[in-house]
């Protein structure tokens, strides 16, 4: 699919959101008009999961309720109709990050579509392959090369893959204000990196990676690039043929859509070459008692009875953003997140992880409060009646390298207002204060 043909490139230009726009869309979202501890609800944690819209949740349940059927198995009119939605739905997903319908396979979530990447390496490492899995084989002299700030969902896999293959790892270090060091980036780039895989975006800092120079470096030495687009693919227009990667991950929790349904995007003619990982039924042409022949991608990746509801809601929750308006949807989470940085920058005995003001973040914001533990931090912003996210974020080494074990992390979404964000920073100001903590 061409840049032009994003979903977001097909109609004019959208009016910014407003706080008016915010409290229209918060109508969607049930869960957020109840109050938690006597105070209304401030969700600040869609980092880690987002709330769901009313047209997401009716989605899956219209699925059980006329269509619940297996896929891909049957003849009879319900197992047609079931498998028309679920491959309906891979199309609307494929065309929302500018993929083919065949270069989409569904996954848990983004950790397995990690999972199943450096499984699948690995078994082009061992054993007889054909021709075309070579290309996947890593083995000693080889590197595989990550950051310093990944989510360990993009670290461990990689690190059990080297000690499977005796593949050597390396990692790209992080600077002091949370940005990756890309002089040392380019020195790391050579003839034994075969895979490099990173994040889009910071879970922790809201750091925002040039994907596109990072990935030219990856590709000038001939290494795959895989991109974690967990916390970019919910909130940003992801464009995966302009970027030029060779796959992605992302999740549906995190995109307004039900937890046990992501999605793993690979270029067509690398996927049909990849040995795969899990086997079994739905994904064979013949079976023999002595051996197997596989279907082509996306089936070769997809064993077993799949996710079918919740691959139909994640379309719902695609179409959702789609209306609303990627491009919109960054631009009013770039304002919550400067705005966020800005008042923590201004209580005094706090300290924001990752770039200062004026310097383009997602919209999140980790912070530490001088002598208050991150979860008593999160345990008086929900007595306020604020969720946030507390404790190391599944990224230990980054929180080591920047000097911590643990932090506070505010993270907004489309459905969060400007007040929402003052009175998160109201309530944070109160904190010290009420530990008994004085001085700057």
């Amino acid at each position: 699919m061409s840049v032009s043909s994003h979903p977001d490139r097909l109609i004019a230009p959208m009016p910014a959101l407003t706080d008016t726009d915010v409290l229209r869309i918060r109508n969607d979202f049930p869960i957020l008009a109840q109050d938690v501890n006597g105070q209304p609800l401030v969700y600040l944690d869609s980092g880690a999961t987002s709330q769901k819209p009313i047209s997401v949740m009716e989605a899956e349940q219209e699925f059980y309720e006329q269509r619940n059927s297996a896929v891909h198995r049957g003849a009879h009119t319900l197992a047609v109709a079931a498998t028309d939605v679920f491959e309906d739905a891979r199309a609307t997903v494929a065309a929302f990050i500018g993929a083919q319908e065949n270069e989409l396979i569904w996954t848990a979530n983004a950790t397995a579509g990690l999972n199943l990447l450096a499984y699948s390496f690995g078994n082009a490492s061992i054993g007889e392959v054909p021709p075309e899995a070579r290309q996947f084989a890593v083995g000693p002299g080889d590197e595989v090369l990550v950051t310093e700030m990944e989510h360990h969902a993009n670290l461990v896999p990689w690190q059990e893959l080297c000690r499977r293959t005796g593949a050597g790892l390396k990692f790209i270090p992080v600077m002091d204000d949370g940005t990756l060091d890309m002089e040392a980036a380019s020195a790391l780039f050579t003839q034994r990196t075969k895979v490099f895989s990173f994040t889009h975006v910071s879970n922790v800092t809201g750091v925002i990676n040039p994907v596109v120079e990072l990935t030219r470096m990856a590709h000038d030495v001939g290494a795959l690039v895989i991109l974690d687009a967990c916390q970019s693919a919910p909130h940003l227009a992801l464009d995966v043929k302009a970027l030029d990667i060779d796959f992605a991950v992302f999740s549906g929790h995190k995109m307004l859509a039900p937890t046990g349904i992501g999605a793993l995007f690979g270029r067509a003619e690398l996927l049909d070459a990849m040995p795969p990982f899990l086997t079994g039924g739905s994904m064979i042409t013949t079976v023999t008692m002595e051996k197997a022949r596989y279907l082509p991608a996306p089936q070769r990746f997809e064993a077993g009875t799949q996710a079918i509801s919740q691959a139909a809601a994640l379309a719902a929750a695609v179409n959702y953003l789609t209306e609303t308006g990627m491009e919109r949807i960054h631009q009013w989470e770039s304002l919550l997140g400067q705005r966020m940085v800005a008042g923590l920058d201004a209580i005094p005995g706090i300290r924001v992880l990752g770039p200062p003001v004026g310097i383009p973040r997602a919209g999140l914001a980790a912070f530490e409060v001088d002598g208050v533990h991150a979860h008593d931090v999160g345990q008086y912003l929900d007595s306020a009646g604020i969720a946030v996210r507390v404790g190391h974020h599944c990224a230990q080494p980054l929180h080591r390298r920047l000097g911590l074990n643990a932090s506070t992390r505010a993270s907004a979404y489309l459905y969060n207002t400007t007040a929402e964000v003052d009175a998160f920073l109201a309530a944070v100001a109160r904190v010290r204060p009420y530990f008994g903590v004085t001085g700057a």
